[in-house]
């Protein structure tokens, strides 16, 4: 019985309730702290629980009143406006029981990089990053480039960026993977397709509690910086490259005149990346969690379609055609792709976790 299931959250919740309120508890900052979280993170299925349970009981109270001969009316009355109601209570509390990515509030950094196509390929790389950037302006969210690698004929042979605002990493995470194109280049004199691929990363931006990295595992070169760019370009010795040894993760950045920024900007991608390739060994390791992905999570895998011909975007991992791919890319109409896609993860949470 579903009612059942419920009861679980909440006597974890009062139970919170009475640590909060212990003098023990009160001298251990951290320990409220964490107390603090698990009961906001418990609060709404709570109260959505109490009120499913109210309306069970309800129910059955009434239907043990239908046989009465003055109140079976009344009672049936209100049976047909709680009825209704005990499945639509059931479907958002099973959404709400449903354990939360702790990742999902975080801010992220947004990796593109060119694969196959050549100059085509860095092309996308910028068609992909202004799409993103209007999707950005769309939800509120700030953008600010930390690094960029000029494609030879235009566009990027790579382009990270930092996304800041509220649940970036919740509505973006499932875009990681290879996106591909299918359209007619500029310099196609024969009016054929062409197909290109770019790979897209998204991390969560972490903080120094939630990976350590010592500074002897951290090998730091500098050099001077190429490309187009102002004073100090070519002359100082600005771009640093960090490396960390116990993974071979590498980042380089050049972009900033100061050096001191630019290692500055490194270490936090570098934070990042480390960060990301736990939570893939955790993945690798856990089946279970796997499944609660779409598709495998794996910045290798075929994830989307853009074909400009026929005007049309596919997501292979859920079977999603959409013939917007214009107002997808012009507007950065993203979520009529992003909010399927969540959609999908959710029920597929909640068929793994039985509910």
């Amino acid at each position: 019985m579903f009612k059942e299931k419920l009861q679980p959250f909440i006597d974890r919740y009062n139970e919170i309730n009475k640590l909060l309120s212990a003098p023990d508890i009160a001298s251990d900052i951290k320990r409220m702290t964490d107390l603090g979280k698990e009961q906001s993170s418990l609060s709404s299925l709570v109260e959505k629980a109490n009120e499913y349970i109210e309306t069970y009981d309800c129910i059955i109270e009434n239907k043990e009143l239908l046989k009465d001969e003055e109140l079976g009316d009344l009672a049936k009355e209100e049976l047909s406006e709680l009825e209704p109601l005990l499945p639509k209570l059931e479907d958002e509390i099973k959404v709400l029981m449903i354990p939360t990515d702790k990742n999902d509030d975080k801010n992220i950094f947004l990796e593109l990089r060119a694969g196959a196509g050549g100059d085509e390929s860095a092309l996308f790389v910028s068609d992909i990053f202004k799409m993103y950037m209007r999707y950005a302006d769309i939800m509120g969210w700030k953008v600010e480039i930390v690094s960029s690698n000029d494609g030879t004929s235009g566009g990027y042979k790579e382009m990270i960026a930092q996304i800041k605002g509220e649940g970036v990493y919740s509505q973006l995470k499932y875009e990681a993977g290879t996106h591909r194109v299918q359209r007619v280049p500029d310099t196609e004199t024969q009016g054929r397709v062409h197909t290109s691929a770019i790979t897209v990363a998204v991390i969560p931006e972490v903080d120094d509690v939630e990976v350590n990295i010592k500074p002897n595992e951290v090998k730091m070169d500098v050099y001077r910086s190429s490309g187009c760019g102002g004073q100090s370009v070519n002359t100082t010795d600005s771009a640093v490259r960090l490396t960390h040894v116990p993974t071979g993760i590498v980042v380089a950045i050049q972009d900033e005149k100061s050096q001191h920024k630019n290692r500055d900007k490194a270490m936090k991608v570098l934070k990042a990346r480390v960060y990301e390739a736990q939570l893939q060994e955790q993945l690798d390791e856990t089946s279970a969690q796997r499944k609660l992905q779409v598709g495998t999570g794996d910045r290798s895998e075929k994830i989307r379609t853009y074909n400009y011909p026929q005007n049309r975007l596919t997501d292979h991992r859920i079977g999603l055609t959409l013939y917007s791919l214009d107002g997808i890319m012009n507007d950065g109409n993203l979520k009529l792709v992003v909010e399927p896609l969540i959609a999908h993860a959710l029920t597929e949470a909640i068929r793994e976790a039985g509910l």
